[in-house]
């Protein structure tokens, strides 16, 4: 079996000798710079392929310096000032880094700021406030006493924000790059220039990994020089007067600053999006589309690939937007932190091949005395692996500096294990598809497929802990022999239910994007699944779902799901819950108490047929009812573990009403999962813990088959 291929390895001068061994140890094919180093001559003819990093707006510092005017832009909100008379001043920057951003007065504030009473809602004419340049504050003449004001304002970023980051976290010394607009025609013509410059300086390199396009996502710093704000989906960050005038001509009205700002929530993927920003999020990924086009055919004139990297400079890329399929890329790289994230990078489509990029990063936050490498690559590859058994990406490697990592021989020995179970499944498997359930399920929420498997991220595999119980649905699906749609309200209205889907998941908390707020009042959204369920189909909710307070109910599917939350509106009806004592399908493998997360409060049985699962102090966490032929589970939360993977499967089975076929390449351990491969006529049983299980597997013809594994072990076997 093959011990080299499919690893990239980080390179960086004076390291040669070492770079020999681990490309030996590792199986690397193929060596990459990283941001501030180099790749020495020498090791160049180790590789298959060169991968070059690759910026397109920023490094050329005489360029921005000479273009400041042509800088990109960012709206940002200052902190809200209570007026205590009537006359108030607004420091726009106080709380912002200000060697980030620098307020814009080259662009008539009047014309792009806006300054809004919060209290009120209104915003403020601009004849009644005017900004001091010197002491960067707006003063209001006319406020209103004890109202709150606020000012969306426009921003020079005179520090891009990932060479902030890497700056910081590294302690480097070096200068501050300014990113620049493509948007206007001068600069636009001048990265094009710089590209087939840079082509022509480089013909070692075979794969030119693009880090990544135009615009990053939003990533704002305070005063501490600390993260403010972080939104990997953001795109506060796209903004420029010279944008919104052709945003207008485009779309046929003009956008306010505060359809940006959004209240300071920055339209986060948490809020449900407006027409507005999903029309800025269309026109800006239509124009990054067709000028990344030109930037790639130009790579591909040279004879060499272009790669994205999924993360950073992303904003109008993302890969399951409608124009990306234009771009033409050969390849797509992104930060692997767990499954979720690796089925976000594996599925992309439209493109020749994907490539992880594994933690931990070589960056000395973790390559220090008290950090524990050896125990982050273990999580990342075992959460890894399911994903990768379902939906492989083609290719692995590490990011950041060798150098770190050379000084634990542990985690170099450890890497060395991975990469070759790596290739193992790619040999073993045979590029074949492994097997999957007879029925699709489908994540209902407001964005549908643009986001697949993106959800509740602060970026690359770290999520906001408030949503953890929910992240958990996507972390478990990543590596569930199922395949999984992602649908919007929009889809069931304009196209109904797909017949392959037999249960349609919805989980958030009240009013957010992903439970979906007021797209569940919307008569033909409700009517359609529960004419769905009615004939068979299968629903299941999680926290909240189709929650929102309209004529008497809190849970607009109460009557699908068999329960409902109580809000403080109807605490003078009784409410009575009762425990079903008997065994029950989707329980049947659970050994012990279940773990909810966050939980629920307040939820109780709407009717009497509801089975009533497990409760906590009174309130209804796990549930099943039936509705006409159909079926719905409801979860109060379900943070990932494989306990609760296993309750998920099973709940999905049940609600699908296809209990009979779950016992196909099934394992009766629920630390351990099968993932088979009828064309290879393999399949393998791996183990999700540091412990040593024995489990049994069902094949698909009902036979058995007892199986040992040591700790986060493996075995591929004969079908």
């Amino acid at each position: 079996m093959s011990k080299k291929g499919r690893v990239t390895l980080p390179a960086e001068e004076g390291l040669e000798n070492e770079i020999t061994q681990i490309v030996d140890k590792w199986g690397a094919d193929a060596v990459r710079d990283s941001d501030g180093t180099k790749i020495p001559e020498e090791v160049k003819s180790l590789a298959d392929k060169v991968y070059s990093k690759y910026f397109f707006t920023r490094g050329d510092q005489e360029w921005a310096k000479a273009n400041l005017d042509e800088l990109q832009h960012i709206y940002l909100m200052s902190e809200p000032v209570t007026a205590k008379s009537e006359e108030i001043s607004i420091p726009v920057m106080k709380g912002y880094f200000d060697q980030q951003f620098k307020p814009d007065t080259d662009h008539d504030p009047k014309q792009w700021w806006e300054v809004i009473n919060r209290t009120s809602g209104q915003v403020v004419a601009p004849e009644e406030w005017t900004y001091n340049e010197a002491t960067q504050e707006v003063i209001l003449t006319h406020a209103e006493k004890w109202h709150r004001y606020t000012v969306n304002f426009l921003a020079y970023q005179i520090w891009d924000p990932v060479h902030m980051y890497n700056h910081i976290t590294n302690n480097w010394d070096t200068e501050h790059q300014m990113p620049y607009d493509p948007r206007y025609p001068k600069t636009r013509k001048y990265i094009l220039d710089k590209l087939r410059t840079w082509l022509d300086e480089h013909p070692d390199t075979d794969v030119v990994r693009i880090t990544t396009f135009f615009y990053n996502f939003t990533l704002v710093f305070n005063d501490l020089a600390e993260e403010r704000y972080v939104d990997w989906f953001g795109y506060s960050a796209t903004v420029s007067p010279l944008a919104l005038q052709e945003f207008e001509k485009e779309k046929g009205y003009k956008l306010r600053p505060e359809d940006l700002v959004d209240q300071g929530y920055y339209n986060s993927p948490f809020r449900t999006p407006s027409k507005e920003f999903l029309d800025w999020i269309d026109f800006q990924q239509k124009f990054v589309s067709e000028l990344a086009k030109e930037c790639v055919d130009i790579v591909h004139s040279y004879g060499k690939e272009a790669m994205m990297f999924l993360g950073d400079h992303w904003a109008g890329t993302e890969p399951y937007g409608k124009y990306f399929e234009n771009i033409g890329l050969d390849a797509v790289v992104g930060s692997v932190g767990d499954g979720t994230t690796l089925r976000m990078i594996s599925d992309v489509p439209h493109v020749k091949y994907t490539e992880g990029r594994f933690l931990p990063y070589f960056f000395p936050d973790t390559f220090n005395e008290e950090g524990d490498p050896v125990g982050e690559a273990n999580q990342n590859w075992m959460q890894a692996r399911r994903a990768i058994l379902r939906s492989p990406i083609q290719r692995m490697g590490y990011g950041g500096y060798l150098s770190l990592a050379l000084d634990f021989p542990d985690f170099v020995k450890r890497v060395e294990e991975i990469t070759n179970e790596f290739r193992e499944i790619h040999n073993q498997s045979k590029e074949t598809a492994s097997y999957k359930a007879p029925f699709k399920v489908a994540i209902l929420n407001s964005w549908g497929g643009s986001r697949k498997w993106m959800s509740h991220h602060v970026h690359h595999a770290i999520w906001y802990k408030q949503v953890y119980s929910y992240y958990g649905i996507l972390e478990s699906l990543s590596g569930m022999p199922l395949e999984v749609d992602f649908i919007s309200f929009d889809d069931i209205k304009e196209n109904g239910i797909s017949d392959d889907i037999g249960v349609i998941i919805n989980a958030g908390d009240a009013g957010t994007s992903w439970s979906g707020g007021e797209a569940w009042l919307d008569d033909k959204v409700v009517s359609t699944i529960r004419e769905w369920v009615d004939a068979g189909g299968g629903f299941i909710g999680v926290g909240e779902p189709t929650a929102i307070e309209h004529q008497g109910e809190f849970f607009q599917l109460a009557d699908i799901l068999g329960v409902q939350k109580e809000i403080g509106f109807s605490l003078s009806l009784d409410k009575y819950n009762k425990l079903h004592e008997d065994a029950h399908f989707i329980t049947e493998d659970q050994d012990g108490s279940i773990d909810f997360g966050e939980s629920m409060k307040y939820v109780y049985q709407a009717d009497r047929n509801t089975t009533v699962l497990a409760m906590e102090e009174g309130d209804v966490t796990l549930s099943a009812h039936e509705f006409g032929r159909g079926r719905s589970v409801y979860v109060a939360g379900l943070p990932y573990s494989p306990e609760n993977t296993r309750l998920l499967l099973r709940a999905i089975y049940w609600a699908a009403s296809r209990e009979a076929d779950i016992k196909t390449w099934y394992t009766t351990n629920i630390q351990t999962e099968c993932a088979a491969y009828p064309e290879a006529s393999k399949f393998v049983v791996i183990n999700n813990s540091y412990e040593k299980q024995e489990t049994t597997v069902y094949k698909d013809d009902g036979t058995e088959m007892k199986v040992t594994l040591e700790p986060m072990g493996y075995k591929w076997l004969e079908i």
